[in-house]
């Protein structure tokens, strides 16, 4: 398995997308949409205090009548937030997120933010891996070289 720090790496846009507490969920939205992105780190005073996703919109406000112009970003953001280390394997990831039900890990070193992971970046590293074993498999029963 790799480690979070090779997913990083292998990351096309390493950029971290962060929102005041105090914005609105519309703001957040807006931006995820300009981004392309599912989530966003809900920073105050360069301190991470939550994390906003898609899913918390669908279901703090789209499914319970509320207005994403007026309710603000710490209304809705999921907290505390668990992150992990760039040394942390793939496998670990994957069970942190399916135990913990999210699809987001900021990725933390010596208490500084160098990064986010999706569960997107996870699948895209599996399937890497299992392309790379079945080409060597491949080559080994055939003869070839690699």
């Amino acid at each position: 398995m790799q480690t979070v720090a090779h997913i990083l790496q292998a990351k096309d846009d390493a950029t971290v997308h962060v929102i005041s507490p105090y914005a609105t969920v519309l703001d957040a939205i807006k931006q995820m949409a300009e981004h392309d992105v599912g989530a966003l780190l809900v920073v105050d005073a360069g301190r991470i205090i939550g994390i906003v996703s898609e899913r918390d919109y669908a279901r703090k406000i789209v499914l319970k009548g509320r207005a994403s112009d007026t309710t603000t970003v710490s209304e809705i953001m999921t907290s505390p937030v668990m992150t992990v280390h760039p040394s942390q394997t793939n496998e670990e990831c994957m069970a942190l997120m399916t135990e913990n039900r999210f699809r987001h890990l900021p990725v933390m070193k010596d208490g500084s933010l160098i990064g986010i992971i999706s569960i997107g970046d996870l699948v895209k590293d599996i399937i890497s891996e299992q392309q790379f074993t079945i080409r060597q498999l491949e080559y080994y029963i055939s003869g070839a070289r690699a």
